[in-house]
C-alpha cells in the first residue's frame, strides 16, 4: 500500500505566509501570483467514523489519515442534506440543495437536473483559466441535457447516477420483478456519449480504479497549469465492489476492503501530486455526500458517536468526516471544532483563486480564516437542516433546534447483512433542543429547560421558511430557484381546457402542488419523475375537479393521466367518474371507470383515462377516487397511498 511522504515547511514560514496572503485573498478577493490547483475527493454513503482518524475500527485508512496528521481535521462539518443529489448541487454550487431546486436522489428516468443557469466551481475557475474535470458519480441529471460538461467541466468520464440504480439485485442476481428490473443498464459516460456498460457486480469491481486512473492522468496532463480535479467516488455506497487484489484486505469485511482501495486511491494522487511539485500548491479537500445507510448493516459503515444516519437531518445523517490539506495556509495536525459545510467550498475556492463569486445569491462563507487554526475566526455560525424540501431543523451556535417532522429512523430496526438491507422504521420528531457540544449524540432534548433559546431559534427557523420555503408547513420560500426542466416537445399540447379555470374540492398536498396554478390545464404533461414539479400529489385524497371551459363547446374526447409507481406508494385511483353540464346545477354522468383495486404492479408508468364520444357542455366535473390506504402486500400497509394526475385534455 502506498503512503505519500510530504516535506514540511516551517511552522514560522507558514504562518508568515498566511499573514501575508490572508489580506489579498479575503478582503480583495485578487488572485494570488501562482493559482492552487484544486482537488475535491467526495466519497458515496461514508460514515463520520470511517476513517483511521475518526475512530475506525477493523480497516485501515494510511493515505488519508497521513492527509489528516498534514494537514486539517474537521469534527463539525456538514453537507446540505443527506441523499445523493440535494448533496452533490449543493457541494458545486454553494447553495442549500432547498435553493437550487434539488431534492432526493434523482432517478434514471428523471427529466429535471441542475439547472444550467446555476454556476458552479468549475465554471467559476473556468474564467480564472483553469481546465477542469469532473470524475465518477455525478447524480444531477441523467439525459445530455445535464452532464456535467454543461456546468464547467471540460472533461467528464463516470455514472450519471447511484451504482444500485441498475436492474441487478442487492444480490448481485439480476432481477425480474420489483422496481429495480425497469432501471436501464448502468452506464460508464465519457464526456457525452456512452462508452460501456456495468452488468454485473463483478464489472462494478473495476469502478475505483478506472476513476483514480482518470485522475491521475488528468494531473498529468497539467503540470504546469491550474486545474481543478473533481473526484466522486461511488463507492461506499451499496452494492459494495472491490479490486480483487484488495478483497479480504480488512478484518472489517467487505466495507473496509472497499475503503482501503478508496485510501489507495488517495495515496496514488498524491504521490502524483508529489512526484509533479505540485503537492505545496495544491488545497485537497477528502469529505463525503451523506452518513452511512445503515440497514445494510456490515455493509453500511458507522457514524459513531452521531444520531442515525443517511436519509434524515441527525446529526449521523449529515456530519460527515472532512480534511483538507494545503501546505501554503494550513498548518500541520489542526483539529478543526469549529461549524463548515460543503456549500462554503465555492466560496473559499473563489477567495483562494481569486474567482469571481456567482452572481446568484449563494449560502456558503469563506472559510479561509479557518485555515491557521485562529480562536477569533467563525465564518459559519448558523446552518439549516431540510430534507427533501422539508425543514427539519436549524442550528445557531451549540444550539440545534429540531422542528416537528417524521424521518426515516434506523433506531430499533435490525439491520441487513453482506450485502442485503434490513427494514427502516419512521421516526416522530416534535420540538426538541440539543447542544451539540455537550451532546452531540442529541441524547438528551433541553428544550423545557431553555425557553428563550427554543423562542429565538423558531424565530429562526420561521425566517428561513420567509426565504427557501418548508413542504411540511405548506410555505413556499421567496428565493428558491428551479432545477432544470426537460420538456418534451409533443408533449405540449393544445386543447379545448388549456388555460382554463377550475376548483379543487380537496387540495393537493403542498409537496406536490404542480408545476403552476393551472397544473391541470397549463399544456404540459409530467414525465415518470413524480418530482418533476408537473403532477399534482394527493395523499389519502380524491381528485375532484369542476372545470369551466368558459363557453359551451362540442367535444368528442377526454383524457386524463395518472402516474403508477407502487414502490413510491404512487397508486392508480379504483374509479373515475365523468360529469358534464350546461349549468352548473345541472351536471350529468357521462362516463364511470373502474380501475384494478390496487393489484401488485411495481413498474413505473404514466396511465391515461380516455373518453371518446359526442358531447356539448361548459362544465365538466372530474372524480378519482383515491384507493386510500397501500394495501396488505405493501410496506406501507395502512398509510394513505398517494394519488398523482397531470393535465385534464379536452378536445
Amino acid at each position: 500500500m502506498h503512503i505519500y511522504l510530504i516535506n514540511m515547511r516551517s511552522l514560522l514560514l507558514k504562518s508568515l505566509i498566511f499573514t501575508l496572503a490572508l489580506p489579498i485573498l479575503i478582503a480583495c478577493n485578487e488572485p494570488p501570483a501562482v493559482h492552487p490547483n484544486i482537488i475535491i475527493i467526495f466519497t458515496d454513503d461514508q460514515g463520520y467514523a470511517d476513517l483511521g482518524c475518526y475512530g475506525a475500527e477493523d480497516f485501515e485508512t494510511l493515505n488519508i489519515d497521513r492527509l489528516a496528521d498534514e494537514g486539517m481535521r474537521f469534527t463539525s462539518f456538514y453537507v446540505s442534506e443527506a441523499v445523493c443529489s440535494a448533496s452533490r448541487s449543493a457541494l458545486l454550487t454553494g447553495c442549500y440543495a432547498q435553493r437550487v431546486g434539488i431534492r432526493g436522489a434523482l432517478s434514471p428516468f428523471a427529466m429535471t437536473g441542475l439547472n444550467r443557469e446555476e454556476e458552479t466551481i468549475a465554471s467559476i475557475l473556468k474564467k480564472q483559466g483553469y481546465n477542469t474535470c469532473m470524475v465518477g458519480k455525478w447524480h444531477l441529471g441523467n439525459l445530455p441535457e445535464f452532464y456535467p460538461t454543461n456546468y464547467g467541466f471540460d472533461e467528464y468520464l463516470g455514472l450519471p447516477y447511484s451504482n444500485d440504480m441498475w436492474p441487478v439485485g442487492y444480490d448481485g442476481q439480476r432481477t425480474n420483478e420489483g422496481f429495480k428490473s425497469i432501471y436501464p443498464e448502468l452506464p460508464l459516460i465519457e464526456n457525452d456519449s456512452i462508452i460501456d456498460y456495468f452488468h454485473t457486480l463483478e464489472d462494478q469491481e473495476k469502478i475505483t480504479g478506472i476513476y483514480t486512473r482518470k485522475a491521475v492522468d488528468f494531473i498529468k496532463s497539467n503540470p504546469d497549469h491550474p486545474f481543478f480535479l473533481y473526484l466522486a467516488h461511488s463507492m461506499v455506497h451499496v452494492p459494495l465492489a472491490v479490486d480483487p487484489k484488495f478483497k479480504g484486505s480488512s478484518d472489517q469485511g467487505m466495507y473496509g476492503d472497499v475503503m482501503q482501495e478508496i485510501d489507495w486511491s488517495v495515496g496514488q494522487i498524491m504521490e502524483t501530486l508529489k512526484e509533479l511539485g505540485l503537492d505545496e500548491n495544491t488545497l485537497v479537500i477528502y469529505t463525503s455526500d451523506n452518513g452511512p445507510w445503515l440497514n445494510f448493516g456490515n455493509h453500511g459503515g458507522s457514524a459513531y458517536p452521531l444520531r442515525e444516519g443517511k436519509g434524515n437531518s441527525w446529526e449521523g445523517g449529515v456530519r460527515v468526516p472532512c480534511i483538507m490539506y494545503y501546505p501554503e495556509l494550513i498548518e500541520a495536525g489542526i483539529t478543526m471544532d469549529k461549524m463548515a459545510s460543503s456549500i462554503d467550498l465555492l466560496p473559499t475556492i473563489a477567495a483562494l483563486s481569486g474567482a469571481p463569486l456567482p452572481e446568484k445569491e449563494i449560502d456558503g462563507v469563506n472559510i479561509l480564516p479557518l485555515f491557521n487554526g485562529e480562536d477569533e475566526a467563525n465564518p459559519r455560525h448558523e446552518f439549516i437542516y431540510y430534507y427533501e424540501g422539508g425543514l427539519n431543523a436549524v442550528r445557531r451556535g451549540d444550539w440545534k433546534l429540531i422542528v416537528p417532522h417524521t424521518f426515516r429512523s434506523y433506531a430499533g430496526m435490525k439491520p441487513g447483512k453482506d450485502g442485503m438491507p434490513g427494514p427502516y422504521a419512521r421516526g416522530k420528531a416534535g420540538i426538541e433542543l440539543y447542544n451539540l457540544r455537550k451532546d452531540v449524540s442529541e441524547s438528551t432534548d433541553v428544550s423545557a429547560d431553555f425557553p428563550e433559546k427554543v423562542k429565538e431559534l423558531l424565530a429562526m427557523a420561521d425566517s428561513v421558511r420567509i426565504a427557501l420555503g418548508d413542504r411540511i408547513t405548506g410555505v413556499r420560500g421567496n428565493d428558491q430557484r428551479s432545477p432544470g426542466r426537460i420538456r418534451i416537445e409533443d408533449e405540449v399540447i393544445g386543447h379545448k381546457a388549456k388555460g382554463k379555470s377550475y376548483n379543487i374540492k380537496y387540495k393537493p398536498s403542498h409537496r406536490y402542488p404542480g408545476g403552476s396554478e393551472f397544473a391541470l390545464t397549463d399544456g404540459f404533461m409530467g414525465s415518470l419523475e413524480f418530482s418533476d414539479e408537473s403532477w399534482l400529489g394527493f395523499h389519502g385524497d380524491n381528485l375532484d375537479v369542476f372545470i369551466d371551459l368558459g363557453a359551451q363547446l362540442e367535444f368528442n374526447r377526454i383524457e386524463i393521466s395518472f402516474l403508477s409507481n407502487q414502490a413510491s406508494w404512487i397508486f392508480l385511483p379504483y374509479e373515475l367518474e365523468v360529469l358534464t353540464g350546461k349549468r352548473v346545477d345541472r351536471m350529468n354522468p357521462l362516463d364511470k371507470k373502474a380501475f384494478s383495486q390496487s393489484s401488485k404492479d411495481l413498474t413505473i408508468g404514466k396511465h391515461t383515462y380516455e373518453f371518446s364520444g359526442n358531447a356539448n357542455a361548459r362544465y365538466i366535473k372530474i372524480i378519482a377516487y383515491n384507493i386510500g390506504k397501500c394495501p396488505d402486500w405493501h410496506p406501507g400497509l395502512g398509510e394513505p397511498a398517494w394519488l398523482f394526475v397531470d393535465e385534464v385534455i379536452i378536445k
